[in-house]
């Protein structure tokens, strides 16, 4: 099966899950939680990382981790090595605690932590579990509404994201987390590149700079093809639409057909996306339309030199600006 891309680098913000094998439980009792945030109060501390948040469900958690150093693996072995340890001898078994390998999205902490922060702390009130976040006591939304001091969790981020002052931010953030309750929001996640990258196009692409040429021919990698066509696709619209001096809305809804079936052309050229993506990227064009226009457009180009010429000339321009 293919494994996830683990991307790491200083100062890396990630929103990490992990569920119980077979999604069974993975905390029996209240000991087991709060044997599990003694864990995490220890990986804090021998590897330097700042907590966010995190909610520690029946059978599975999530948490909000930011890594001044590249060390999420070391985090996470450690982590999830020493529950499960804990667990066997507990409960005198053997085997996986947790389904498989962690699951880390890297987040742009701009655009999506404040929102990650809400989503996770609601957990327990989606599930039914509590009426109100503040009655669930295995979370960290207690330390963001009190003033109490808790060492183990940074919160001064988030609440000057949520626009609070120093004053009334706590106040103000658990306005911000009770506007979420009594809704099912889509969950931020669900915006996810790639399977592990949380956040806009611009910060899709400075993240895929961050890796590393020796992971591409990793044939184990899952969402490789995407994640190595994201900058790919923006480049050839960009270049499309500059060359037909146009916007990009122009190229994707066909207001200039011929920049529309250039673009369609060399998507399927220069990038790994599927017929159906690029379809999909063109509001909903079938997969034998998308099939259609590469094949008309080979024939139109051996009939024009024009367009055999400004074809050649995004080709030239593409190569440039890969990296």
């Amino acid at each position: 099966m293919a494994r996830p891309l683990r991307l790491e680098y200083e100062g890396a913000f990630y929103h990490v899950t992990s569920r119980g094998n077979e999604r069974k439980k993975i905390f029996f009792t209240e000991t087991d939680h709060l044997k599990f945030l003694d864990y995490l109060k220890e990986a804090k501390k021998k590897y330097g990382i700042l907590l966010h948040g995190y909610v520690l469900m029946t059978n599975h958690y999530h948490l909000l981790i930011e890594t001044p150093e590249a060390n999420l693996s070391k985090v996470m072995h450690y982590l999830n090595g020493a529950y499960t340890t804990y667990v066997n001898i507990k409960k005198k078994r053997n085997g996986h605690l947790f389904q498989g390998r962690y699951k880390a999205i890297i987040v742009d902490r701009d655009s999506y932590l404040g929102e990650l922060s809400r989503y996770i702390h609601l957990n327990p009130v989606r599930a039914g579990l509590v009426n109100k976040p503040e009655d669930y006591p295995y979370s960290s939304y207690r330390a963001y509404i009190s003033a109490k001091v808790n060492d183990m969790i940074t919160t001064d981020l988030v609440l000057r994201m949520v626009g609070a002052g120093k004053s009334d931010s706590r106040e103000r953030y658990r306005a911000f987390v009770e506007a979420g309750d009594g809704r099912d929001p889509e969950s931020p996640t669900a915006k996810i590149y790639g399977g592990m990258i949380l956040g806009g196009s611009s910060f899709v692409k400075e993240t895929l700079k961050k890796l590393k040429d020796e992971y591409w021919g990793k044939a184990e990698i899952s969402h490789r093809r995407a994640l190595q066509t994201a900058d790919r696709s923006e480049d050839v619209m960009a270049l499309v639409a500059k060359r037909y001096n146009v916007t990009v809305d122009d190229v994707m809804t066909g207001r200039n057909p011929e920049a529309k079936k250039v673009a369609i052309f060399l998507l399927k050229k220069h990038t790994g996306m599927t017929n159906a993506a690029i379809g999909k990227q063109f509001g909903g064009v079938s997969y034998s339309a998308v099939t259609k226009t590469c094949r008309r457009l080979e024939e139109d180009t051996k009939k024009s030199r024009n367009l055999r010429a400004m074809i050649a000339h995004i080709d030239r321009e593409l190569s440039n600006v890969k990296g």
